[in-house]
């Protein structure tokens, strides 16, 4: 009897490459389209914390009829006020239901000085709300504070006008003989443009108005930088450029000066020593060196960070943000910025923004008309 011997007939290399290429096409097709998906979503409740930050703002202006200042001293008379101190985001924290950690804040003693272990409870917190998901740094810039992404709108220009936005500094009381200023200016000078103020004195119109927006944090390491203004970590900088004019000259085509000025610094140029104070804390802030707490809406969003290396920029401020300074919002949205304004709403805005529309979205009271199809 003859036996009929059956072969059994596998894959030949050249069918299994073919499969595997397929795969690995299907996997590159795929891929982008699930990161697409988890970018949405990160987006979406990034998009939800700035509108918890717009309305917490409504609820405490509904109480006290002024829109937080961008740093608050409620201790004792005898303290000027004008050193670390509660911010804004602080002061909010009874309206995003988070009074226990409101009321376990000493506003008594400052936020960072010889007593600031008092407030170490509240300082060194993680709090989501202030933390935007597509955030890729885990590590807290300025450890043990709890670092924040969200900063207030602290104005356009400061070389054309200061104190143009939402979230800047109080009009502080100090005296003569422990500052210099007569009693009852700001150890900057008066300016009618500090806080407090309403909504009343958004003139501009709330919807035409940022409040808040969001900033990538500062690099980790202090020394060395290795975050070069070419480089991918740039955005996360602050970098020294030769802005020559003055703060508040009322000159725009000195501000479109002061941009190139930044844009224009060498691609190998690193970035200051002191980049790591953006997003130092969620909890507290300074009063000139606004950097940790807001943002200018001056260079467009995702652009170079700089310091004014002239003028204001010469001093101790300057590292922090200084008035002049170009401390614009940045992200890992792809293509621009979730900005809260000031009606609650929250628009995303492009990179590709105008920059004096931005501008004008970064003023109260400029007297500028912006039409939503503008940006």
């Amino acid at each position: 009897m003859n036996r009929v011997r059956r072969s059994t007939r596998g894959f030949t290399l050249i069918e299994l490459l073919v499969v595997i290429a397929i795969i690995a096409v299907l996997i590159a097709l795929l891929l982008p389209a699930v990161q697409s998906a988890r970018e949405a979503a990160r987006r979406a409740q990034c998009v939800n914390n700035l509108k918890q930050l717009g309305l917490a703002t409504h609820n405490y202006h509904s109480t006290n009829n002024v829109v937080p200042a961008s740093t608050q001293f409620l201790g004792p008379a005898k303290d000027l006020g004008w050193g670390w101190n509660a911010n804004w985001a602080l002061m909010l924290l009874p309206n995003l239901e988070q009074a226990p950690l409101y009321n376990a804040y000493n506003f008594s003693v400052g936020g960072r000085d010889a007593s600031e272990p008092l407030n170490s409870t509240v300082t060194y917190n993680k709090v989501g709300f202030m933390l935007c998901p597509s955030e890729s740094q885990k590590s807290r810039p300025a450890d043990p504070f709890a670092p924040a992404n969200y900063v207030g709108n602290h104005g356009g220009p400061g070389v054309d006008r200061m104190w143009s936005g939402m979230i800047v500094e109080p009009y502080t009381k100090s005296t003569a003989a422990q500052i210099g200023n007569p009693p009852g200016t700001a150890w900057w000078g008066a300016d009618a443009n500090l806080a407090f103020f309403g909504f009343e004195s958004v003139t501009d119109g709330t919807s035409n108005t940022a409040l808040f927006s969001e900033r990538l944090l500062g690099v980790v390491n202090n020394s060395p930088l290795p975050y070069a203004s070419a480089g991918a970590n740039a955005k996360r900088g602050v970098f020294d450029a030769p802005v020559s004019v003055a703060y508040s000259s009322q000159n725009q085509q000195a501000a479109l000066q002061s941009i190139q000025q930044c844009q224009a610094i060498p691609g190998t140029q690193q970035a200051r020593a002191e980049s790591w104070v953006s997003g130092y804390s969620w909890a507290i802030g300074y009063p000139w060196n606004w950097m940790n707490q807001c943002y200018s809406q001056y260079n467009t969003p995702n652009k170079l960070s700089c310091v004014n290396v002239s003028g204001e920029g010469a001093t101790s401020a300057s590292p922090w943000g200084g008035t002049s300074g170009l401390i614009t919002a940045s992200s890992n949205h792809p293509g621009g910025v979730n900005v809260c304004f000031t009606d609650g709403s929250v628009k995303f805005i492009k990179d590709s923004v105008a920059a004096n529309i931005w501008w004008s979205l970064g003023t109260r009271n400029g007297g500028e008309i912006v039409g939503s199809d503008a940006y």
